[in-house]
């Protein structure tokens, strides 16, 4: 296993339980504990996490990872996402893509179905898009948040009031019937909104782990949602409470 993956991984698990040990992780990752004591160090000095004795814990509530961290967390789960939601793009749409890694394989998807225009904030869509010849490419700019790969703030918000397009997806940190569909960052959420407020079609892509989550900056309530695709292990009751507000919602196979 690469460091990389490992640290994804080790990252994962703490994100999700708040706490874990070096016997743990070094059974979970089939190394020693001198190389899990060494992640554990350097993902330390990144403050991504915060070295206890014998392990570690989240370095603050809500950790948020970096997007080189989340790329291979359920990731086929992701494809199979991106492959459901594909199919509700007509040719010749205008697609509104905010950041995300579950939106990046829709992307990728889209890329090979035929002309298209696609409106993002997230610089690693763009990157890749740009390469498609079918592909007529509009970036939103504005302030670059490093952790998610996005464009936001003001001049993000401007540009899309301006414009409109026939269906955005979104990523999100977490959807709940509750407290909405929910972000790590009030600036992101914001652009978020407006591409939602910009869009006739709305479409949260989340994989089950955000289903019933909230994190610290709402987006919007899932009213304001018309789509919801996501995969299999989704909590049932959560994704019924869901679907009982009106929002259209599809596991993916």
């Amino acid at each position: 296993m690469l460091k990389s993956e490992r640290h994804a991984r080790i990252l994962e698990h703490v994100s999700a339980r708040g706490a874990i040990d070096v016997t743990e992780l070094s059974r979970l990752l089939n190394v020693s504990g001198a190389t899990v004591r060494r992640d554990l160090q350097h993902l330390s000095g990144r403050n991504l996490l915060r070295r206890t004795h014998g392990g570690a814990v989240l370095g603050s509530a809500g950790l948020e990872l970096p997007v080189e961290h989340r790329t291979e967390h359920c990731r086929p789960e992701k494809q199979a996402i991106a492959r459901a939601a594909a199919q509700l793009v007509p040719v010749g749409a205008v697609v509104g893509m905010t950041g995300g890694t579950t939106v990046t394989e829709v992307a990728r998807v889209l890329a090979g179905r035929g002309p298209l225009t696609i409106v993002t904030n997230a610089v690693n869509i763009a990157a890749e898009m740009v390469q498609h010849q079918d592909v007529t490419l509009v970036v939103v700019g504005g302030y670059a948040r490093t952790k998610s790969y996005e464009l936001v703030g003001p001049i993000a918000e401007k540009t899309l009031a301006d414009h409109h397009t026939d269906i955005t997806f979104l990523g999100v940190d977490g959807i709940s019937t509750a407290h909405g569909c929910t972000t790590h960052d009030q600036l992101e959420a914001a652009t978020d909104r407006a591409f939602a407020d910009s869009s006739s079609r709305t479409v949260v892509v989340a994989d089950h782990s955000k289903i019933g989550k909230v994190t610290f900056a709402k987006i919007c309530p899932v009213t304001d949602i018309d789509h919801l695709v996501t995969s299999k292990g989704a909590p049932a009751g959560t994704l019924t409470a869901i679907a009982d507000t009106g929002v259209t919602v599809t596991t993916a196979e």
